[in-house]
C-alpha cells in the first residue's frame, strides 16, 4: 500500500488534488468516509486544533477512535492540521505534545503552522517538528504567507487583500524555507482565505475567492515538493481545477461541510439528518466542484503515471 506521501506526490504529478475535509464534529467522520468509499475516490479526514476547542471534535485521540471505527485506508487516511505556534487568537501554543501525541494515535501526517511568526522563527519551529515526524515516517505539511479568516478581527475586504497581495507567500522565502526545514507539503497563500470562525460569523456565505495562478506557478518551481491549498470552500471553481496543473496537490475543504451539517441539526434536532447533509455534500464536491470521483485507481496506482 502507498504512504500517504507517495501518494500526495503522485497526485501532483497526474495534477488532481487530494481533498482533505476537516471535521468540527465527530459524526461528521462517518458520512465523509462513506461519501469518499461510494464514489470511489481518495481522501483525507483531518482535524485542526480550533476544531476540538472552538467546535466539537473534543480531542485528537476522539478523532482517531471514530476514524478508526470506519477506516478503510484504500480511502482515507487520517490528517492533523493546523497546529499553529501563535494561534487565531494571538496566544502562543505548547505544539510539541501535540504532535507527539498524534504519532502516538497512528496519525499519517500533520501540519505545523508557524505563518504567524517572523520567517527565521517559522523555519525553526518547523524544522524541530519535521525532525520528530520524520523519524516516525510522517510527512509534514508547513505554512508561509498569511491565509486570512481565522482571526477574530474583521478582514479587510477581500478586493484589497486580493489586489495587494496582502499575505500572499514569497516566492524567494518559500524557497528558502523549503530548503532549510525539509517540510513536506507547503500550504500557501494565493488568494485563497479560511472561512471564519468567530461567533456571528460562522454562518455567513464564505467569500467566493479567487487565486492567483501565476504566482502559484512561480511558488511550485520554487519549492519543488507539492502544494496546499487551504479555504478550498469557495474558491471559484476554474481557478481550483487550474491550481492543479500548477502545483496543488491537496485541497482542504471545511466550510463547505460544517455549514450543512449546523443548519440541518439545527433545523432538525437529528445528528443522522445532519449527517445525511455531510455525506450529500461531500458526493457533491467530489462529483462536480473538484471532479475526482472514480479516480481513486489512478491516485493510489503503483504502475508509470499516463501521460
Amino acid at each position: 500500500m502507498l504512504s500517504i506521501s507517495q501518494i500526495v506526490r503522485r497526485a501532483l504529478v497526474m495534477q488532481l488534488a487530494v481533498p482533505a475535509f476537516n471535521v468540527p464534529y465527530l459524526p461528521m467522520i462517518e458520512p465523509v468516509i462513506q461519501a469518499v468509499i461510494d464514489q470511489d475516490s481518495f481522501a483525507l479526514v483531518e482535524v485542526a486544533r480550533l476544531e476540538w476547542r472552538k467546535f466539537e471534535s473534543q480531542s485528537l485521540a476522539a478523532v482517531a477512535t471514530e476514524f478508526y471505527r470506519h477506516n478503510q485506508p484504500e480511502y482515507v487516511r487520517l490528517h492533523l492540521d493546523h497546529v499553529p505556534v501563535i494561534d487565531e487568537d494571538n496566544l502562543r501554543v505548547d505544539f510539541m505534545p501535540i504532535f507527539e501525541e498524534a504519532l502516538g494515535l497512528g496519525y499519517e501526517s500533520v501540519m505545523i503552522d508557524g505563518s504567524r511568526l517572523p520567517l527565521a522563527e517559522n523555519i525553526q519551529v518547523t524544522r524541530q517538528v519535521v525532525e520528530l515526524a520524520h523519524e516516525a515516517g510522517c510527512p509534514v505539511e508547513a505554512e508561509l504567507g498569511a491565509i486570512m479568516g481565522h482571526e477574530a478581527a474583521p478582514l479587510l475586504s477581500y478586493e484589497e487583500l486580493f489586489t495587494t497581495g496582502r499575505g500572499f507567500t514569497n516566492v524567494e522565502e518559500a524557497r528558502l524555507f523549503v530548503q532549510e526545514t525539509g517540510c513536506d507539503w507547503l500550504s500557501v497563500a494565493i488568494g485563497n482565505i479560511h472561512g471564519a470562525i468567530a461567533a456571528g460569523r460562522k454562518d455567513q456565505k464564505k467569500i467566493e475567492a479567487r487565486l492567483n495562478i501565476e504566482r502559484l506557478d512561480q511558488l511550485s518551481r520554487a519549492s519543488q515538493i507539492p502544494l496546499v491549498l487551504h479555504g478550498g470552500s469557495g474558491i471559484q471553481q476554474a481557478a481550483l481545477m487550474e491550481s492543479t496543473r500548477h502545483g496543488i496537490a491537496k485541497i482542504n475543504v471545511a466550510t463547505e461541510i460544517r455549514q450543512p451539517y449546523e443548519t440541518a441539526l439545527k433545523d432538525t434536532g437529528s445528528i443522522p439528518q445532519a449527517q445525511q447533509a455531510v455525506y450529500d455534500r461531500t458526493i457533491w464536491i467530489l462529483q462536480a466542484f473538484l471532479g475526482i470521483a472514480g479516480k481513486r485507481e489512478k491516485i493510489l496506482s503503483t504502475g508509470p503515471v499516463p501521460l
